[in-house]
């Protein structure tokens, strides 16, 4: 009877949260008890405060309220509970370190210090008060910590008079590399026609001159990391970011260009990579007729072909 209270506990604190009814559910009820580590025989006045990821969270949640779920359905309790949390000032993202990027394996949520304040007090009578006066000063602590997180944004000007933010992280800072520190070089006057996001996979997508080009695409998941369009020579540049998977290789030359077979440009594979030691860790696998740069010396190129340097082949 101790797991069913605690679990009844939990959606009654959901419910006095304000949270939607799609998140009034067991899910999100375990979701909120593990982030105090709030297992069937402890009391309210115990909460703890763990660094916890979504993995760690379910398997929790299997060790002491005997609720096991598939391991396909960890995106469900990011995407549908967590993400949600982090909205209301529920939970923290990443607060031992704010700029890891989006999609590391390592990201954990810690409960919010002032929500636990009122979580101590569940069950007593100062319950009530505790929680009115946390949702009088919510919004404000909810602006707080996304400004916080906005702050650790990577900035990228796009084009003159235009500026996106990514998520943090070294896979965000060399898309910004590519487009600021490749983008001029290399194709001097191109236009961007997108960007990718760990965080927002529509960073940026000029969808107007991709269709003008002749593809239309619904999966913008496909997309590579950067793509620009170099008018003057009718070219579409198709960048990678690698930082710790991604590049040019065979099999993604080939997805590319069938993603791509419609278009009336050119096609330019590109693997770009933050330095050497990065690039000489996927050498073996990167595709012939494909270019690579490198951002820690952005003044040269290297083509994986020696019958031309940086152009489109049939």
């Amino acid at each position: 009877m101790s797991k069913e209270k605690k679990l009844q506990d939990a959606l009654a604190i959901l419910e006095d949260l304000g949270m939607p009814r799609p998140q009034l559910n067991e899910r999100t009820a375990l979701c909120l008890l593990a982030l105090v580590n709030m297992t069937p025989t402890k009391i309210w006045a115990d909460c703890e405060a763990p660094l916890i990821g979504i993995t760690p969270i379910m398997d929790w949640a299997k060790e002491h309220y005997e609720t096991a779920y598939a391991p396909n359905t960890r995106e469900t309790f990011r995407r549908q509970s967590m993400h949600q949390f982090i909205g209301a000032g529920v939970c923290i993202y990443n607060p031992d370190k704010p700029n890891r990027p989006v999609n590391s394996p390592k990201a954990v949520y810690q409960i919010e210090p002032n929500l636990m304040g009122v979580l101590v007090h569940y069950g007593t009578d100062a319950y009530g008060d505790a929680l009115d006066a946390y949702k009088a000063e919510r919004m404000s602590l909810v602006e707080q910590y996304a400004k916080v997180r906005e702050m650790q944004m990577v900035p990228v000007k796009v084009k003159e008079g235009y500026q996106i933010t990514l998520s943090p992280g070294v896979h965000s800072e060399l898309i910004r590399e590519i487009v600021e520190g490749f983008g001029p070089r290399y194709a001097p006057g191109g236009d961007l026609v997108y960007v990718g996001d760990t965080g927002d996979k529509h960073g940026f997508f000029d969808k107007d001159l991709l269709a003008s080009l002749g593809v239309e695409l619904d999966n913008h998941g496909k997309l590579p990391d950067v793509v620009i369009y170099m008018r003057d020579k009718n070219w579409l540049l198709l960048i990678e970011s690698v930082t710790s998977h991604g590049p040019v290789e065979s099999k993604r030359q080939i997805e590319l260009a069938r993603l791509f077979s419609t278009c009336t440009a050119g096609l330019v594979y590109v693997s770009a990579f933050p330095d050497r030691k990065t690039f000489l860790k996927y050498l073996p696998a990167i595709a012939w007729e494909s270019e690579v740069w490198i951002a820690d010396a952005p003044t040269h190129m290297i083509h994986f072909n020696g019958s031309r340097f940086l152009g489109p082949y049939n």
